[in-house]
């Protein structure tokens, strides 16, 4: 039996439009199934109307993880991390990327297109996609992230 390849969602504004691409071109390299939700040029426009609908897909359940842009990060990462059970972690180095996975169980990684080489992205990006949870101490923070205070 075929096991089917993970879908993940990605997406970004104007500013991120360009490594966008070239991320998505290697998340089909690396057999993931790439849901670009767009922005479908580098034409100006506003990062919330890309990083809701990304937003949602993992609030929502249909996707596990996401990768998001934005010119620093900060817009589209404030703006998912609304979305209840969603974990946005900017990252500007691969380090941060891993972290953020390790000890955060972060289920979308922002990205600042504006402040990261193609190559650190892309780095980025594989640390995060190839590190686990790891559990333990770290899963107690977790919860309370989504605990009521």
């Amino acid at each position: 039996m075929m096991e089917a390849r993970e879908t993940i969602p990605i997406a970004s504004d104007h500013a991120g439009f360009e490594l966008k691409q070239k991320l998505a071109a290697e998340l089909a390299k690396q057999g993931f199934n790439v849901n670009d939700l767009g922005a479908a040029t580098a034409e100006a426009s506003d990062y919330p109307d890309y990083a809701h609908p990304l937003a949602r897909e993992v609030a929502d359940g249909n996707a596990k993880r996401a990768i998001l842009l934005c010119g620093s990060g900060v817009g589209a990462d404030i703006v998912a991390n609304r979305y209840p059970r969603v974990r946005a972690a900017l990252a500007w180095i691969p380090e941060i990327a891993e972290l953020s996975r390790r000890h955060n169980d972060s289920n979308v990684l922002v990205i600042p297109a504006r402040f990261v080489s193609d190559d650190e992205a892309v780095e980025m990006m594989n640390r995060w996609l190839n590190t686990e949870f790891e559990g333990g101490r770290h899963a107690r923070r977790v919860e309370k992230i989504d605990a009521e205070y």
